[in-house]
């Protein structure tokens, strides 16, 4: 059965990875590099003082950095032990696809869309009272973890566990949040 479920995964890699379209190559290899990104990281912070005075503010952003961190290094040590083959490395399949990045490291599970969803999903559960179109941040989230497909890099069940560990942790770390967050008011 888990044969299959790969089998399956890979048959969806190669029909998602091969919809790309060359013309838009540059903008996906643009889109999925994480230094694009750090102004939008930085208006999550905005944000946060914008809508809570200082101190909370202040929570509010160390709450964020420790979740995507934990985020980060569960991601890490789970490359590590898994030590799946990225899609542009799988000999089975790396000459039928389009290939725009070539990393070396492993794919099980996806660290950018991790990062991606728990910083989002973060945010949104702290400002969703206060932005009401904060959901919004979810349409870069998705799009960030599709970007991976097509330059090449991951599995879509890389992607799907990568959002579920960031949704789960952002909620964990939420739920800390909350059970302090009094002393903050």
């Amino acid at each position: 059965m888990f044969e299959q479920l790969k089998q399956w995964d890979r048959e969806l890699f190669v029909y998602l990875n091969g919809l790309g379209i060359e013309d838009y190559d540059n903008f996906w290899i643009w889109f999925t590099q994480i230094r694009h990104w750090i102004p939008l990281y930085i208006l999550f912070f905005i944000l946060f003082f914008l809508a809570f005075h200082k101190k909370k503010a202040i929570y509010s952003s160390i709450f964020l950095l420790v979740s995507w961190a934990v985020t980060f290094g569960i991601t890490f040590w789970t490359k590590n032990v898994v030590l799946r083959l990225r899609p542009n490395n799988n000999p089975e399949i790396n000459e039928i696809i389009r290939i725009l990045q070539e990393p070396t490291n492993f794919s099980f599970f996806s660290g950018h869309t991790s990062s991606a969803f728990v910083l989002v999903t973060f945010v949104v559960l702290v400002l969703r009272h206060t932005y009401k179109w904060i959901w919004l941040l979810y349409i870069w989230a998705f799009m960030l973890s599709l970007s991976r497909i097509f330059v090449g890099v991951h599995y879509p069940s890389d992607l799907f566990v990568g959002g579920l560990v960031g949704i789960l942790m952002a909620w964990i770390f939420y739920k800390i949040y909350r059970k302090y967050e009094y002393r903050f008011y």
